[in-house]
This record gives C-alpha cells, sequence and structure tokens, in this order.
C-alpha cells in the first residue's frame, strides 16, 4: 500500500504528509522555533490548525535546535510505533 512518499530521501513526506491505512493522514504543519524563558532554543510542530502535535527539547543554540528539527525530518518518515502501553507477555 502506498503511503505517499515523493522520492527516496521523504524530503516533501516530512512537509506534506498522506498516509493510508486504517486511518488517513493528511498533515501540512509548520515547525516554529522560538527561546524559552531561559534563553534555551526550543520547536514546536504545529498542525494547520494551529494545534501544537510536537514539542522539541532545550537547545543551547539555534543551529542545535535547527539540527534537531533536521533531524526528524530524515528520521521520523520511517519511525516505527512502540507501544510501551501494550501488555506485557504473559509469563508461563
Amino acid at each position: 500500500m502506498s503511503d505517499g512518499r515523493a522520492g527516496a530521501s521523504g524530503a516533501s513526506y516530512a512537509a506534506n504528509v498522506k498516509v493510508t491505512r486504517e486511518w488517513e493522514v493528511h498533515m501540512a504543519g509548520k515547525f516554529e522555533v522560538y527561546q524559552d524563558s531561559a534563553g534555551k532554543f526550543r520547536f514546536r510542530l504545529k498542525a494547520t490548525n494551529g494545534q501544537v502535535i510536537a514539542v522539541g527539547q532545550a537547545y543551547e543554540t539555534k543551529k542545535s535546535c535547527l539540527n534537531g528539527i533536521d533531524s526528524i525530518r530524515k528520521n521520523a518518515p520511517d519511525a516505527k510505533l512502540d507501544d510501551q502501553t501494550a501488555a506485557p507477555a504473559a509469563k508461563a
């Protein structure tokens, strides 16, 4: 089943996602970079409706913050779901 990715790098996938499985997700959000009250650089990912859907850690420099965003863009398209809430397997 196609997940709507464009190109091997998935570059446009990070900016505009369309996934069809049991549900369909279409996301064309934006990353916002800002400084918190302690002067650290942070980012948040917002959906098109303005809702914050992800936040980043605190970075010392803006460059490090931007590198964090680039890392998400690069690594997230193939990220697997690791459901830590799933019930553990029964012991024999």
